[in-house]
């Protein structure tokens, strides 16, 4: 299915801010959400799209990479954050999303608009495991060719003794006194807007429904202990810093059983040694002679790729800007890459021997009725190069 231009699916103009767009997409969750249509796969989906559209709009790189590159700058990598589904993700994914920045129970009433259908997703049950972030440093041969790391990660992982339960081999878990193996606990207020019922993980439990009499001597009880895991990451070619790949279930595991979050891989650029980034272009400073730069000459200039040829007409001007097409950053998800700019200088010599200085002194007399003009700067030039 073609996917919808995601401003359009909100209902906001391209320029919305952030409040904007979080009021938008709460009005079509409050619409399409499944609670208030059980049944009804039309607005599921409805509720999907409008939730993937809030997950890139709300976010500012996700939004960035929308805006310039359009959905095909989100595919591929990871980049979406999601995992799967008829618009990227699924239902869990999309429920989970409306949780997090809404609360769910209680919110303006959202219970009662729902006729208590929602309670029936309020069980916490197993406690997923917490997120984990590392930054991982890239080339830009690397950025600009794509690479696959090994990282090895310290994480929550499940306890051998008890396979994550908690509980002591042999021993078994009881139901919660407390919340009757429900895992939840109703608070009841009333307000202007109704009575609001709002559901909260039980305490006495952690929201499992179940207790553990017996608690396992390896881990006390938590399921978990301290591991290391390898895992691979391919980076595609294009990535820039602050993207970021997650790797699913690579987070840390959640306590007796819960499953395990994820692992968000983020990119940091590093510096290099010749070239500075600009978007998809990348820029370089190249000294030449005053013989080079007035007679002309064919240079080697460094490249990702290793270096190429360069021709100096004649005449060249201290600060000249060349452009080597495709010689840049790949563009990300997409077809063709940026360019290479290339700054040459034309250098003073400081040390002058006499047959040089005599060689000087005829040119400047020989031009001494030449007139002289100022070249524009370099940033003046490379904002018309980059078109900026």
């Amino acid at each position: 299915m073609e996917k919808r231009d995601y401003y359009e699916v909100l209902e906001v103009p391209r320029e919305a801010g952030e409040d904007d767009i979080k009021k938008a997409y709460r009005k079509k969750a409050l619409l399409f959400h499944p609670d208030k249509n059980p049944g009804d796969k039309s607005a599921e989906e409805k509720f999907k799209e409008a939730t993937e559209a809030y997950e890139v709009l709300k976010d500012s790189q996700k939004r960035q990479l929308y805006d310039q590159y359009g959905h095909q700058g989100l595919q591929g990598g990871g980049f979406n954050g999601f995992s799967g589904g008829s618009y990227g993700f699924d239902l869990s994914d999309a429920l989970r999303a409306f949780m997090r920045d809404f609360g769910g129970f209680g919110f303006d009433g959202f219970d009662d608009i729902f006729g208590g259908a929602s309670r029936s997703r309020g069980r916490s049950g197993p406690q997923r495991g917490r997120d984990l972030r590392i930054s991982i440093p890239l080339t830009l041969e690397e950025i600009a060719n794509g690479v696959e790391k090994k990282l090895n990660v310290t994480r929550q992982v499940n306890c051998e003794n008890c396979d994550g339960t908690g509980a002591e081999p042999g021993t078994s878990k009881k139901t919660c006194p407390r919340c009757q193996g429900s895992g939840e606990q109703r608070t009841v207020s009333r307000s202007l807007l109704g009575q609001m019922i709002r559901v909260s993980p039980c305490p006495y439990c952690s929201g499992t429904g179940q207790i553990i009499e017996k608690p396992c001597i390896e881990c006390a009880g938590n399921g978990r202990r301290k591991g290391k895991s390898q895992v691979k990451v391919k980076f595609p070619p294009g990535v820039t810093a602050g993207n970021y790949i997650p790797v699913r279930n690579m987070g840390d595991t959640g306590p007796r059983g819960g499953p395990a979050g994820d692992l968000l891989v983020i990119v940091d650029e590093q510096e290099h040694e010749h070239f500075t980034r600009h978007g998809d272009d990348i820029v370089c400073e190249q000294a030449i002679s005053f013989s080079q730069a007035a007679l002309g000459d064919e240079i080697k200039v460094p490249s990702l790729e290793g270096d190429i040829s360069l021709k100096i007409p004649a005449g060249t001007q201290s600060g000249k800007i060349f452009r080597l097409r495709g010689q840049g950053i790949p563009h990300l998800n997409g077809y063709g890459r940026g360019d290479e700019l290339v700054r040459v200088l034309v250098i003073t010599p400081n040390k002058l021997s006499s047959e040089e200085k005599e060689l000087f002194a005829r040119l400047a007399h020989l031009g001494k009725d030449r007139p002289l003009k100022v070249d524009k700067s370099f940033f003046e030039k490379l904002r018309e190069t980059l078109g900026v």
